[in-house]
C-alpha cells in the first residue's frame, strides 16, 4: 500500500466545496477530502486565494487524468507530484 496524494486547485471556495462533495459520489473517496485556502505570493486579499482540494488515495485506485478532467469542470486543476 502507498500513500498517494492528490491535490486538485480551484479557482474559489465555493468550487472545491462542491468539488469535495463530487468527489465522494463520482469516485467513491472513503476520507472527506480536505479544502486548504492557498493565497496567491504576494496577495492578502481573500479574492486573491486559490483553493486546494487534497485527496488521500491510501491505495493508489484514483486515476490521475480523470481527477484532472473532473478538477477541470471547475477550471481547475490536478497538482502533478
Amino acid at each position: 500500500m502507498s500513500d498517494v496524494r492528490h491535490v486538485l486547485v480551484l479557482p474559489d471556495r465555493d468550487a472545491a466545496e462542491e468539488a469535495a462533495e463530487a468527489l465522494v459520489d463520482r469516485f467513491g473517496v472513503r476520507e472527506e477530502p480536505q479544502l486548504v485556502r492557498d493565497a496567491l505570493a504576494g496577495e492578502d486579499d481573500a479574492e486573491d486565494a486559490q483553493w486546494l482540494v487534497v485527496v488521500e488515495d491510501p491505495d493508489a485506485r484514483l486515476d490521475a487524468a480523470a481527477l484532472d478532467a473532473f478538477a477541470g469542470e471547475w477550471d481547475g486543476w490536478r497538482e502533478a507530484p
